[in-house]
């Protein structure tokens, strides 16, 4: 971490976490942040459901949520970029203060309820987003919804003209009842008016699917099950969690998803069941308390294709995406593969 990113990092954990977030996207399009560029190499080149990614690391969803920051992020390190969550019509969220740092466990807590600028607004920032990135969209449904299972085809719809890819947002905690299209009748038929709405898009884009962690083994298999047989193009595993198991912080109590590096373990166990569920049918994506090249390097191993971040970069900065890929390059080297994929899966078994 340069200087210059770890005085502006020590200024922004002084404020308020949710102004901390929006200055750090404005210092992104005042080119305050670090932008190595393009990180990749013949290693790290990963191809996920069609995708060429100049590296398999990922910025999550929720970080840029409104697709204002897309030209530098995309000169950030990162081999793809997912945005949103949007929903048809904008929405405020939650009241706040709906973000909380849990510095003590290097993690965040919030229930921000996909505030955000409506897919009409997103898809014409979409539509100009810089070429040779990899770009896509976290989908979602606006609270007060009669049909929330139909929002997630109308935002594909309206956005999917302008993406590589999108996700399917059924496991935020911060929806109520949200959490319930995860179910393996609900889910099919949501999926089913997803793909019809992508079956009218020019380019058939890969779409995956978000799930949460906290399910039983049961409802895992549920989900393999429906997304084998839905078409979708893969799944990642996993959004925030509701448990609040092992925290020190002052704020562990607040409602909302926890996410973070207390998230790995169950995060990479959902992840290696899901593995062997699919079979390598469906490439994975692993989510859930990534913070360093080593559990990248797990998340791998445990059956993703690729990986993602977000609350690591609260307090590793943005240059924590180009370290990762660098040191996942020199850990795939170090153990002899030639590639990711080579890779994938081998550290299964230690998950399960």
């Amino acid at each position: 971490m340069s200087m210059i990113e770890s005085l502006g990092m020590a200024l922004m954990r002084r404020m308020d976490p949710e102004a901390a977030h929006g200055l750090a996207l404005k210092a992104l399009g005042m080119g305050l942040a670090p932008l190595p560029g393009p990180v990749s190499s013949d290693r790290l080149r990963t191809v996920l459901a069609g995708l060429e990614l100049p590296n398999p690391v990922g910025l999550a969803a929720g970080f840029d949520k409104n697709a204002t920051a897309l030209a530098p992020l995309a000169r950030a390190g990162f081999g793809f970029i997912e945005v949103g969550a949007a929903t048809p019509r904008p929405q405020p969220g939650n009241p706040k203060p709906r973000l909380f740092r849990l510095a003590e466990d290097r993690a965040a807590i919030n229930r921000f309820g996909f505030n955000n600028d409506g897919m009409e607004a997103i898809a014409s920032r979409l539509a100009a987003r810089p070429k040779g990135a990899v770009v896509g969209l976290n989908l979602g449904a606006n609270k007060d919804s009669a049909d929330r299972s139909a929002d997630f085809a109308t935002v594909l719809a309206c956005c999917g003209p302008h993406v590589d890819f999108a996700t399917v947002n059924v496991s935020s905690p911060n929806t109520e009842n949200l959490r319930d299209l995860q179910g393996k009748a609900a889910l099919e038929a949501l999926l089913r008016g997803v793909m019809e709405a992508r079956a009218t898009l020019r380019v058939a884009i890969p779409v995956f699917l978000k799930i949460a962690p906290d399910l039983e083994p049961s409802e895992i298999e549920d989900i393999a099950e429906v997304a084998l047989s839905s078409g979708i193009s893969g799944i990642i595993a996993t959004n925030t969690t509701k448990s609040r198991a092992g925290l020190q912080s002052a704020h562990r109590d607040e409602m909302g998803g926890l996410s973070g590096a207390p998230l790995f373990e169950m995060s990479t166990r959902v992840l290696a069941q899901l593995s062997r569920l699919t079979d390598g049918k469906l490439p994975l994506i692993g989510v859930g308390g990534v913070g360093s090249a080593e559990q990248a390097y797990a998340k791998i191993r445990a059956g993703a294709s690729a990986v993602q971040l977000y609350t690591a970069l609260v307090y590793g900065g943005l240059s924590l995406a180009a370290q990762i890929a660098r040191g996942l390059d020199e850990l795939l080297a170090r153990d002899g593969f030639s590639t990711v994929a080579e890779a994938v899966g081998t550290g299964r078994d230690d998950w399960l």
